[in-house]
């Protein structure tokens, strides 16, 4: 069968798209990688200072161009670095081009040029240099903010998420990055401001050109040009010579049982993919979902048909019902909740609970910007208990969390707030997909600081985008390749989506989420395996039933209310932990978030048996074509240590 020679790449991340890291440059005590026309991990010493720099042009829907590079020139010298490539970013007749040049001097310096020209008049939400701060020994630390009129400010980076920027008309940042030790970022030819990244799961601080106050998307008039510098200079007890990175392995440790459980999982149910998901009706069945969430819209004319559909595999799988209500009345909206609630009575669908949003919160409203016309939200939630009388009711935005944080509802007048995630909007390289599990702590720790006891619910979210509030549509991607705001991720089928799952399950549980739903039965955004009017790649046709995260999301869905145990990984951005007590033992979960095989040592088990199962590359066929009987295999640990593949997985069952 043609999965049988699936490539290594397919069975990984879902595309043969390379993406490989970088070169690193080193300059003094400084050393970068260079990767695709920006740099990434500015390090000193071994400490990371920056995440990124780069030249970033950005379509009107906030996509992200893939320039195509030439005349690339590296020198690497003793004393220093210099690098220059020319780039072109084409499409549907508008084409812009630009220059980048990056030096690094003895002293570990950074200067960046650019200088874009556009052949065309250019449409575009953003075009410059965007500098990345990464969140470790960054978040709740000193800087000094050079304004462009000259007046220093001395702040911290903020501990919460903050909604809209926390510092504008920026010409200079300068923080510690280690005792005695300080990094200056000076950025000329424009004004800079910064915007919490967090608020979409990038795991970063962004400082970028055009503030946001000025009209997007704009014209950039041919041959008009835009010219830009960023100067990276290092100051202080600058140690010599870099740290060396350990080789070891990661060690992991159960500890403690906590008094927190594990939330329910459940998954998303587009209208769409309804009849998909009956006629895989065994394998979702076997997937324990907690709850369904369907997905009501008049404007895509939802009606009867959708909501008996989620009825039916309701009451086929065991889940319980939740029904999202987008409302698009201003005034009338109290009688259009009540023909819903009509409508969900024919069908004979017992909601556990409703979530209500206006039309105009579907969208995104940049800072300073007007929120678009929406009920009042105190009047839309009354008239949603109304008609929906002893039901459980939910607000808050179908979208990202920024829109949350942003259009903060009146929690005291909720059941529950929610919203969704994309690790997909700014970045959707794999390292900087999987550091976005680093920013969902802080989301719910933002959360929990406006909404109070209101319970917090997350989801349906994907590695896909659901929905984009940024733009009119989402990013195309007809060539099975890692595109921004694409609603098909690639990844989803492959073993990259099974270790990002864990951890985004495992993250969100450890934070004290109420309740967490993800993807969809099948589809883009599936799990469960059908024909789909965009190829599959090693899949199609290969007796697939499954992809890897199938096993994740079922396993985790049926540890619903089982009480976590507290694990410590020495490196939980390599290998991720989380386990929770089955009857007569604990079930540790490990997930290897690297393209790189990892070996973990698991202390504490001296003395009780243990019984693995893996989901990697050589056990990729057997996972996605059998899942059952993949499920149901075994083996012993010995010596308290497991290699894990890239990407791997690994449910470890240790008996008390």
């Amino acid at each position: 069968m043609a999965g049988q020679n699936a490539s290594r790449e397919i069975r990984l991340v879902g595309t043969v798209q390379p993406d490989v890291p970088g070169r690193i440059l080193r300059a003094g005590p400084s050393e970068v990688e260079f990767d695709g026309g920006q740099c990434r991990y500015l390090r000193v010493n071994g400490v990371e200072v920056l995440r990124a720099v780069s030249f970033l042009v950005r379509d009107e829907n906030w996509g992200t161009y893939v320039p195509a590079l030439s005349k690339l020139r590296i020198d690497q010298r003793k004393d220093g670095f210099a690098v220059s490539y020319h780039a072109v970013c084409r499409r549907d007749r508008q084409e812009i081009a630009f220059d980048v040049s990056i030096t690094g001097d003895a002293d570990g310096n950074l200067v960046f040029e650019g200088v874009a020209v556009p052949k065309t008049d250019f449409l575009t939400a953003r075009t410059g240099f965007v500098v990345l701060h990464p969140l470790e020994g960054v978040v709740g630390n000193r800087v000094e903010v050079e304004h462009v009129d000259g007046k220093v400010e001395r702040s911290v980076f903020p501990k919460l998420v903050n909604p809209v920027q926390p510092f504008l008309h920026i010409r200079a940042l300068t923080h510690e990055f280690m005792p005695g030790a300080k990094a200056t970022v000076r950025m000329e030819g424009d004004t800079w401001e910064m915007e919490d990244h967090r608020n979409w799961t990038d795991a970063s601080f962004k400082t970028y050109v055009r503030p946001l106050a000025l009209p997007w998307p704009y014209v950039l008039k041919a041959g008009e040009t835009v010219r830009q510098t960023i100067r990276v200079s290092l100051s202080g007890a600058i140690p010599k010579g870099a740290a060396r990175r350990s080789s070891g392995g990661v060690t992991v440790s159960l500890g403690s049982t906590s008094r927190n459980t594990v939330p329910p999982v459940g998954l998303g149910m587009p209208p769409e993919e309804i009849p998909h998901a009956v006629d895989r009706l065994a394998l979702l069945r076997a997937m324990s979902p907690g709850f369904l969430v369907g997905h009501h819209d008049p404007r895509a004319g939802h009606g009867l048909r959708e909501l008996y559909g989620l009825r039916f595999l309701c009451e086929q799988t065991g889940a319980k019902a939740v029904l999202e209500i987008v409302v698009e009345s201003l005034e009338g909206f109290a009688a259009e909740l009540r023909e819903v609630a009509r409508l969900v009575d024919q069908a004979g669908l017992r909601p556990d609970a409703v979530a209500v949003c206006p039309v105009g919160d579907l969208k995104s409203v940049l800072p300073g910007g007007e929120r678009p016309p929406a009920p009042p939200l105190e009047a839309l939630y009354a008239a949603a208990r109304e008609a929906f009388p002893g039901v459980r009711l939910g607000g808050g935005m179908f979208s990202f969390f920024t829109e949350l944080n942003r259009k903060r509802p009146p929690a005291e007048l909720l059941d529950f707030v929610t919203n969704t995630t994309c690790p997909i909007v700014h970045a959707a390289d794999d390292r900087s997909v999987m550091e976005t599990l680093e920013a969902l702590p802080y989301q719910v720790a933002t959360a929990k600081s406006f909404i109070g006891r209101t319970p917090h619910r997350v989801g349906p979210s994907a590695i896909g985008c659901r929905d984009n509030p940024h733009g009119a549509t989402f990013t195309p991607n007809p060539d099975n390749e890692r595109v921004c705001l694409a609603r098909m991720d690639p990844r989803m089928r492959g073993l990259f989506g099974a270790a990002w799952f864990t951890g985004y399950i495992a993250t969100f549980a450890r934070s004290g989420i109420d309740t967490i739903s993800v993807g969809a039965p099948a589809g883009p955004l599936g799990f469960i395996y059908r024909k789909t009017d965009f190829a599959q790649p090693g899949l199609d046709d290969a007796g697939t039933a499954v992809y890897p995260a199938y096993h994740v999301v079922s396993g985790l869905a049926r540890a619903a209310g089982a009480r976590i145990v507290n694990v410590e990984s020495s490196a939980r951005t390599t290998v991720d932990g989380f386990a929770y007590k089955v009857k007569g033992a604990t079930l540790l979960w490990l997930a290897n978030r690297t393209a790189a095989t990892q070996t973990v040592q698991l202390d504490g088990l001296a003395g009780r048996s243990a019984f693995v199962g893996v989901l990697d590359e050589t056990s990729f066929d057997a996972a996605t074509r059998e899942p059952f009987r993949f499920q149901a295999k075994r083996r012993a640990v010995s010596g308290g240590k497991l290699s894990l593949k890239a990407y791997g997985v690994a449910w470890i069952c240790v008996n008390d």
